[in-house]
């Protein structure tokens, strides 16, 4: 599959350093409410935090490296909400696995009488996490390239 001049692999590639700090931030909430901190603590490392920065990131990488066009950052956005989003909801099945409640599903961050598999938890999470996160990131991500292009174009390297 090509998008804007590069193929799937490619975006991966870019990418991955996204996806791991993404999952870092991730792993560190399951290790700090393993630990037994609090949850004011544990909410400061929040994984909808690192996917925004993660976009902002991947648009300044796509402008600098010159990656791409507009289709790059959407693609870019796409595969980084739906990397956090699936990370989450992994957490949420490991918690229903094992029978301990942990960050990810505890009542302050679940829904409001959600049934014992966490099936709207996760569904909401599929749903609405990945559609309205990936529109308003896919949006905020093309003005940001937008205004870098416009502010810090970058001219052509052309050979004498």
């Amino acid at each position: 599959m090509d998008i804007g001049g590069h193929r799937l692999k490619e975006h991966f590639r870019l990418l991955l350093p996204l996806f791991g700090f993404i999952a870092a931030v991730w792993a560190l909430r399951l290790v700090l409410d393993a630990a037994g901190a609090s949850h004011k603590i544990i909410s400061a490392f929040s994984v909808t935090v690192a996917s925004a920065v993660a976009i902002v990131l991947a648009v300044l990488l796509i402008h600098f490296r010159r990656f791409g066009s507009f289709s790059n950052v959407v693609t870019a956005v796409i595969l980084l909400v739906v990397w956090s989003q699936l990370l989450v909801i992994l957490a949420i099945v490991f918690s229903v696995a094992i029978g301990r409640e942990n960050i990810f599903t505890a009542p302050e961050f679940s829904v409001p009488g959600d049934d014992p598999h966490h099936i709207k938890h996760i569904l909401g999470h599929l749903t609405f996490g990945i559609g309205v996160e990936s529109l308003f990131g896919a949006a905020v991500g093309c003005l940001l390239l937008l205004l870098l292009r416009m502010m810090l174009p970058l001219r052509s390297i052309k050979s004498k």
